[in-house]
């Protein structure tokens, strides 16, 4: 496969996820919930979670309006993120920054699933925090979750 249709992929899938997003909504039952917003651009997202009895991720929703990055993002952050534990949480959103700020050669793949397509977003620094924007807000709710643990 070209280069070009690999970029014609990643920006296919990229739509697909802004226009019909994976896990938009709102959830019943919420043991987490967290707004934020991107001052630059407007972009607001709502972010519920469900842990399950052992602190995984049992369910995520989210809400809110933005571009076509940060919905994106957020759809492909929810997808990847249910079943995994706030340490694996975690370690995952580092990745994701390291991968759209440091534009390093590593494969992320493994770590990230579907989301690694955002990587060329590092190409365009005022879209990062589009992307990141539902990254910290998963961060940011069980962050809470941990301290409320401590």
């Amino acid at each position: 496969m070209s280069l070009s249709s690999l970029d014609n992929l990643y920006r296919q899938m990229i739509l697909e996820h802004a226009n019909r997003p994976h896990h938009h909504g709102n959830l019943p039952a919420v043991d987490k919930q967290i707004e934020l917003r991107n001052p630059t651009c407007g972009d607001v997202l709502e972010l519920e979670v469900k842990l399950d009895d052992e602190g995984k991720i049992a369910d995520i929703a989210f809400s809110g309006t933005g571009c076509t990055i940060s919905q994106a993002s957020a759809s492909m952050m929810t997808d990847e993120v249910i079943g995994k534990t706030p340490e694996q949480v975690s370690e995952m959103v580092e990745a994701f920054s390291e991968m759209i700020t440091k534009n390093e050669d590593k494969d992320y793949e493994d770590l990230l699933g579907d989301a690694v397509v955002l990587e060329g977003v590092a190409q365009f620094p005022a879209r990062i925090k589009c992307a990141t924007l539902a990254w910290k807000a998963i961060y940011q709710a069980l962050e809470k979750e941990d301290k409320a643990h401590e």
